[in-house]
């Protein structure tokens, strides 16, 4: 079984280039980098020292409902071009472990597939989760901050 990441549908971040509203109805705010911990979700690269970013609510599911977590992402204020998904780490995968977590095929959390996972060991334990008939897709999260990083599907 090969995993894949996954970043932000380009449809979403094009909405917000063009002066759309978050998942909150807010428009994005604009910030400088100061080119640290500024991981955009489209290209999943960092935003470079000096370049303008967009930080916005964001909730990477389809629907509201109890499990729709929506919380704070950046993205480069310029559009970039998308993350190709592929089972290498993407480059803002940086901090020594992220939270990696399991939901179903109603975009429900699965309970008891969420932990904190050495950046290293990810894709194996996403691999390990993506076997399970109740596990749909993982997502990585910031293990300090639960901010959405990016998601895993088998390819």
């Amino acid at each position: 079984m090969k995993v894949v990441f996954n970043a932000m549908p380009t449809t979403e971040a094009m909405t917000l280039w063009e002066g759309g509203s978050d998942a909150y109805g807010l428009l994005p705010e604009t910030r400088t980098s100061d080119g640290a911990g500024y991981p955009c979700r489209h290209c999943l690269e960092n935003v470079d020292a000096g370049e303008d970013l967009l930080v916005l609510a964001y909730r990477p599911f389809p629907t509201l409902q109890p499990y729709a977590e929506t919380g704070p992402i950046f993205l480069h204020k310029r559009p970039c071009r998308r993350h190709e998904a592929s089972g290498a780490l993407p480059a803002i995968l940086t901090s020594p472990d992220y939270i990696v977590r399991g939901y179903g095929h109603d975009d429900r959390i699965v309970y008891g597939t969420g932990a904190v996972t050495p950046t290293d060991q990810i894709p194996e334990r996403a691999a390990e989760l993506l076997a399970r008939p109740d596990v749909a897709y993982v997502h990585v999260r910031s293990a300090r901050n639960n901010c959405y990083q990016c998601r895993i599907d088998i390819d």
